[in-house]
């Protein structure tokens, strides 16, 4: 989208931060895992605590990105996620993906109101390992 490409039609570098956590929100979605639901039943909330990306080409208005997640790391308090974003479309049937982004995110588990870590429950883990 326009809105998020700089003067010369490359995607903003920051932007990548805003793609993983929306495919990090529709990856919990898909495990039945409903944020707000979790923060008004148990008070706890997730927040990323680290965050490393590396950048290996540039996006381009109208590419279409298919960015990825998935469980690398499980604690008692926190996960890690990897994360990929790449072109949707190869430029040939038979090429590899080309990967634009990645990342790894750690995720901490912390009650809302105090913000100290919290244990996460049986039943979210299970749910985290799909």
């Amino acid at each position: 989208y326009w809105e998020d490409t700089d003067a010369g039609g490359i995607v903003f570098y920051a932007n990548y931060l805003k793609y993983f956590e929306r495919a990090r929100t529709e990856w919990l979605r898909a495990r039945g895992v409903e944020q707000r639901q979790l923060q008004q039943d148990l008070g706890c909330i997730f927040v990323v605590s680290d965050v490393q990306l590396k950048y290996l080409r540039s996006a381009r208005l109208d590419d279409q990105l298919l960015v990825t997640a998935h469980l690398s790391e499980l604690g008692r308090s926190s996960f890690t996620i990897q994360q990929e974003a790449r072109l949707a479309t190869p430029q040939t049937p038979d090429a590899a993906p080309i990967v634009l982004c990645t990342g790894s995110v750690r995720i901490g588990w912390i009650n809302g109101q105090t913000s100290k870590p919290a244990r996460i429950p049986p039943d979210l883990q299970k749910a985290l390992q799909g």
